[in-house]
């Protein structure tokens, strides 16, 4: 996908599509990351600590349940 810069006041926006917003679940109070590598610009929705701590913990006690039937699945 190919965008272009829009003037926006003194500055220039880049317009994100709906389809890419609702992928990354990003809504318009989502805290966006703007980083570079030096050649590109890297954008990434900050997750919520509370809620990625939650999801740790969910992720680890599915593992725990189910670690049996995890291993005979990668066999």
């Amino acid at each position: 996908m190919i965008k272009t810069l829009t003037k926006h006041g003194n500055s220039l926006a880049l317009i994100l599509d709906k389809p890419i917003l609702e992928l990354l679940n990003i809504e318009p109070e989502t805290p966006i990351s703007v980083t570079t590598d030096g050649k590109s610009l890297i954008l990434s929705p900050i997750q919520d600590r509370e809620r990625s701590e939650k999801l740790t913990k969910v992720r680890a006690r599915v593992n725990k349940k189910y670690e049996t039937t995890f291993k005979k699945l990668a066999e």
